[in-house]
């Protein structure tokens, strides 16, 4: 092949290359080559990547409208449960026996509400309904605003929550974000004793802030590091405990969505820090 075939042989792959590339057929002419059996191929895989894109579309709005499904048919049946637990719960003439079975009621039904809300959202947010928008914020609202949410909970079990502000600021998705820390101090809090200590604190980087939350709870064992943010993964230590398996997961996969990642450091019995690596 001399440099002028050669030469013309690249430009008319890289052509066909671009064209794959942007979801384009070839038009050129075909005739009886190597080079257009090679085109012709191209146009097969391209015409095929349409079909399974628009398969793929297809599959996430039927998801999309059972997920909606899901939300509206057990709303109304968990909020009714509530309301007439509520109603129960204000008669006086219930026996003591009565009452407990009342509140385990209310307990459970709240779990089921959790579930089920934590569910949809994590179903949203892996098929790409639910859009992560990251903006620059504060952290130090973020993490003041997490510890609002679990301060009651730790008041109850005399838990100290300590944070000194930075002043940092990070693009981040503050509605998600806030959620995700939110797990990570509620766990805190769940699995740290009776006047424990739970410190928060912020780290710059060169290309991370790194928020942890260090406890001096019941730990984690190394065996188990690897797996509790897999969905609904439970530790045998904490059968005992409040929860579904369920926040972590969650936790992972809104933190990666922003380009960041989760690391755990942790013994049995010896507290745990959890960290979150939020993107510059």
């Amino acid at each position: 092949m001399n440099p002028f075939q050669l030469n013309k042989t690249i430009n008319r792959l890289n052509k066909m290359i671009e064209n794959a590339i942007c979801d384009e057929t070839t038009e050129d002419e075909f005739d009886e080559t190597k080079m257009s059996a090679l085109e012709t191929k191209l146009n097969r895989y391209v015409l095929m990547n349409r079909v399974k894109s628009k398969q793929l579309e297809d599959e996430k709005q039927r998801i999309s409208e059972l997920i909606s499904d899901i939300s509206h048919q057990t709303k109304t049946p968990i909020a009714n449960l509530m309301l007439y637990s509520g109603i129960l719960e204000e008669q006086s003439e219930l026996s003591q026996y009565s009452r407990q079975l009342l509140k385990e009621i209310i307990k459970q039904n709240e779990k089921l509400n959790f579930l089920v809300g934590t569910l949809i959202k994590s179903s949203r947010l892996e098929n790409g309904i639910i859009n992560i928008n990251p903006a620059e914020n504060s952290l130090d609202e973020l993490v003041s605003d997490a510890i609002k949410q679990i301060e009651t909970s730790a008041e109850n079990k005399q838990i100290s929550i300590i944070y000194t502000d930075t002043g940092f600021r990070c693009n981040f998705d503050y509605k998600w974000t806030s959620e995700a820390l939110y797990n990570i101090l509620d766990n805190a809090v769940k699995y740290t004793s009776e006047g424990g200590e739970i410190n928060v604190s912020i780290e710059s980087y060169e290309m991370f802030y790194k928020i942890s939350v260090a406890d001096n709870g019941i730990g984690i064992e190394e065996a188990e590091q690897s797996k509790i943010f897999s969905r609904f993964y439970r530790s045998k230590y904490v059968v005992d405990k409040e929860g579904v398996g369920i926040g972590l997961y969650f936790t992972r996969e809104i933190i990666e969505r922003q380009g960041g990642y989760l690391k755990v450091n942790s013994s049995l019995g010896k507290g745990a820090t959890f960290c979150i690596f939020l993107s510059k």
